[in-house]
């Protein structure tokens, strides 16, 4: 058989060569069949090239499926078991995130952190029964507004609507039931406040910033969580919560006395704030009425803004006082080596100067010691002291204290309570402001001042970040002064207007202030007072300052309303006292004897 392999690579060959005709003649072979038999090795030949082509066509083939199956099998294999992401929905060329710190307590409690839960919302075009699926949404959601719901998913003109921002498990099943695939659920981050309205005021709340369908920012309205808004959100501190000065069960506890109290005087407000006597810290800071920052209420459109379940009354409010400012007046006296604790003082009045009358709740007789001045509680008696000092010293050693500015505490409201001072600082406002009269500031100020003057006499800033040791400040009296105040302050619980103060083995000092409120259109009520009572405990040793207020609170004795502090503010500082010294672990240094609650007999100051 003739070699056919040179047949793809050389110049095709007849099929009847005339080489081979002429040899086959001679043989006597018929030459027709060399023709055939070249034929179908050329044949043969096309059909092995044939064959080849489609076999590496099909091999080519076979390795594309391969290598698309390989590659789409590797990657459901990798989302198989990869974790869960949320998708981020870009707006205005940013990812919107959702990411904000938690936030805890001095002792790593939580008080606040997000919770991973669902929107709703809906595609009107996609809905099969909108009337029915409104009217079982106002079922589910009682506050919806279904007409005006009803007007958006029945118009035609939109395709997206929002129908709830967060949504409960319960109310996820009950959407689920409705059945119409045009409802839709969205996932997202919200901020909860596990206490419920436990410190409330301190940590403000959080709202919806930039939303999407995936995400939606959350943002920082009031409180710690706006001033610390840029800190909570960065996302390379996440990890890190903010950690605040704040007890938490030091502030269950006090908040529950307080609101007791405010109950048991028919007060329309109160507040307290607890404060580290050396560092500053606020352990405790409540404001009643509060409110639940998982259901933070609408902001008032009109009136006082202090009738707001919102307000700040340890921060925002500013008031006069009364005559827990007394103590300063004489604190500055003994620093200035005006007066000693037994110098006399004249207390003869009524006090008349410029038209205006000064004079005491009781005849106290022509003059007390300086430290019966604090004791007994004499206007008359501190004014005149606050007349030897004059304004311009008066007005310095406040501002050392920290009263003519607004407090630099870390809340977004502080701002806002900055104090009001007289427009001109003449005698008769140096007298009236001895006395806690003719200018107004916050509970917050008054607890600073008093911790910077108990605690031997250096300046504090109040922070509601726990502190890791003690800064100390500038110094504002000598460590005497500071020494002779506790003494005069313990000496107003044992024998003064605070001795329903009185908590055995705290050894509690304090000044009790009862000021009549103004009226708006100028004057002071009558039957309207702000009762306050600032001390520390132990006096001897102070470790913690407090301030109490009760707006508007009394008891009638004797078919007699009560409104001093002494009959209000103080039998209920006791009482706060009681509950949170030993979960502050100071011990009491006697056992305590009497019983335990706010005493039934009441006395006044």
């Amino acid at each position: 058989m003739t070699d056919m392999s040179e047949d793809t690579h050389s110049p095709r060959r007849p099929l009847r060569p005339l080489a081979h005709v002429l040899r086959a003649r001679d043989e006597g072979r018929n030459p027709d069949l060399i023709e055939r038999e070249n034929l179908r090795q050329r044949q043969e030949v096309l059909r092995d090239r044939a064959r080849r082509q489609a076999e590496g066509r099909l091999l080519v083939l076979g390795l594309f499926f391969v290598v698309v199956f390989s590659a789409v099998g590797l990657k459901m294999a990798g989302l198989a078991t990869s974790a869960p992401a949320e998708v981020r929905t870009g707006v205005a060329g940013s990812q919107i995130t959702s990411a904000r710190a938690d936030i805890v307590d001095r002792n790593g409690r939580l008080l606040a952190t997000n919770l991973v839960t669902q929107a709703l919302y809906a595609h009107p075009l996609e809905m099969v029964d909108i009337p029915h699926a409104v009217t079982e949404l106002g079922r589910i959601f009682p506050d919806l507004d279904q007409a005006t719901l009803l007007a958006q998913l029945a118009g035609g003109e939109r395709k997206f609507v929002w129908i709830r921002k967060t949504l409960s498990p319960e109310q996820i099943q009950q959407v689920h039931d409705i059945g119409d695939p045009g409802l839709l659920f969205a996932s997202r981050d919200m901020r909860l406040y596990p206490n419920g309205p436990e410190a409330a005021h301190v940590l403000g709340g959080a709202r919806f910033g930039q939303q999407g369908v995936r995400a939606a920012e959350l943002l920082g309205v009031a409180g710690v969580e706006k001033a610390f808004d840029d800190r909570l959100r960065d996302p390379i501190r996440q990890a890190e919560p903010l950690r605040l000065s704040i007890d938490l069960t030091v502030q269950a506890a006090l908040r529950e006395v307080l609101a007791g109290g405010m109950h048991l005087f028919h007060a329309k407000g109160a507040s307290a704030v607890l404060m580290d006597v050396r560092t500053g810290e606020v352990i405790s800071m409540v404001s009643l009425p509060d409110f639940d920052p998982n259901d933070r209420p609408a902001p008032l459109t009109s009136g006082d803004q202090a009738d707001s379940p919102l307000f700040n009354r340890a921060v925002q409010g500013v008031y006069e006082l009364g005559s827990v400012f007394k103590i300063f007046t004489v604190a500055l006296g003994l620093d200035q080596g005006i007066i000693t604790p037994t110098s006399m003082v004249d207390t003869k009045g009524p006090l008349r100067i410029g038209g205006h009358r000064i004079g005491d709740f009781h005849n106290y007789g022509p003059s007390l010691t300086a430290t019966e001045v604090v004791v007994k509680s004499s206007n008359v008696g501190t004014a005149r002291i606050a007349q030897q000092l004059g304004g311009e010293r008066q007005r310095e050693f406040l501002g050392k204290l920290g009263f003519l500015e607004a407090t630099p505490v870390e809340l977004s409201e502080a701002p806002s309570g900055r104090p009001l001072l007289p427009q001109r600082w003449g005698e008769i406002q140096t007298m009236t402001i001895s006395f806690g009269h003719g200018i107004s500031t916050s509970p917050l100020h008054l607890a600073t001042a008093y911790a910077s003057l108990l605690n031997g006499g250096t300046k504090v800033t109040p922070t509601l970040l726990r502190q890791d040791g003690r800064t100390v400040g500038a110094r504002v009296v000598s460590e005497e002064t500071s020494r002779v105040a506790r003494s005069m302050l313990r000496a107003v619980v044992e024998r003064g207007t605070a001795s329903f103060g009185e908590v055995p083995g705290y050894f509690v000092a304090g000044k009790t202030g009862t000021a009549d409120k103004p009226k708006p259109g100028g004057g002071y009520y009558k039957d309207k007072v702000l009762a306050t009572f600032a001390g520390a405990f132990p006096a001897h040793a102070p470790k913690y300052v407090f301030v109490i207020t009760l707006d508007e609170g009394y008891e009638v004795v004797n078919d007699q309303a009560r409104r001093t502090a002494g009959w209000t503010a103080v039998p209920l500082t006791a009482e706060v006292i009681r509950r949170i010294a030993p979960l502050l672990g100071v011990r009491p240094e006697i056992e305590p004897t009497g019983a335990i609650g706010i005493r039934e007999a009441r006395n006044g100051g």
